[in-house]
């Protein structure tokens, strides 16, 4: 088991699959763990990449006594685990909230990031701005903290049953609400920075490539807000995943797979 040391000499936990200084690097939603990759991993290893996972700060197997479990925490995280492991080139890839994460760490690793991937990311903002007519309402997600106070794990269920547009077994839902468990409540931080985020400006200044996943059927992400960020990057290339809720690494594995494997090899010139 790998381990960054960060503040207070708590631990985040990370996997690292090949070798050398190329890699992409997968950042999960909120409240879950790497092991929601594990539909990918294997054929992005297959593909020859080098593949990098980390759990958040207070997911998975990292530690869930942070004091600070906020968004710009959790890219920090992304990274210091960069430098770490000696990574030179990396495309980003973050998934529902892990979408803003990445949007911030390829800020601040500006050249070394030559790839971002926003797979329904929850960017550039999850809820509806002046001039961003996109995403939820301030009341919505203020009623969403509070269910999730009052009776965390019936409501950690219901987000698992909304996760896919697709037709799951009990074992995979089983699955998910598992992982959603075994994040600390103090979790929630991240979710509730999701109110003030804006990063229209912090898209349009990203060079990188950038490539944001749109799963049309999606009851957790706004599917309006992916393609948006066409509207803050020009440049960005939009894929509509038809078939997909929230999860299209789930509803449409293959289709995803091969854009992702397709998008993260042209990045690093392989």
């Amino acid at each position: 088991m790998s381990f960054l040391t960060r503040e207070d000499n708590k631990q985040v936990y990370f996997e690292d699959y090949g070798s050398g200084t190329d890699a992409i690097i997968l950042v999960h939603g909120w409240g879950m763990s790497c092991r929601l990759w594990d539909y990918s991993l294997a054929a992005l290893c297959e593909s020859g990449l080098h593949v990098v996972l980390i759990d958040h700060r207070g997911c998975g197997q990292s530690s869930k006594d942070f004091t600070d479990q906020g968004i710009n925490a959790i890219a920090g995280d992304v990274v210091a685990l960069v430098e770490k492991l000696g990574l030179k080139r990396v495309v980003l890839n973050g998934w529902s909230l892990g979408g803003a994460v990445v949007v911030e760490a390829a800020n601040s690793l500006g050249d070394s990031c030559v790839g971002v991937v926003l797979t329904c990311g929850a960017t550039p903002a999850y809820l509806q701005k002046p001039n961003f007519p996109y995403g939820g309402t301030d009341e919505a997600l203020a009623e969403t903290l509070a269910a999730m106070t009052a009776d965390r794990i019936n409501f950690l269920a219901a987000l698992s049953q909304g996760v896919c547009a697709s037709e799951i077994s009990q074992d995979q839902l089983q699955w998910m609400w598992r992982i959603f468990t075994e994040s600390s409540p103090m979790a929630a931080q991240a979710l509730g920075e999701l109110g003030p985020l804006d990063q229209r400006e912090t898209l349009a200044k990203l060079s990188m490539p950038i490539l944001s996943f749109v799963g049309a059927k999606d009851l957790v992400v706004d599917p309006d807000v992916c393609r948006s960020v066409k509207e803050s990057n020009p440049s960005a290339k939009i894929v509509e995943m038809t078939d997909s809720g929230h999860a299209p690494f789930i509803d449409e594995t293959a289709k995803y797979n091969r854009e992702l494997i397709n998008f993260g090899r042209a990045c690093l010139g392989q």
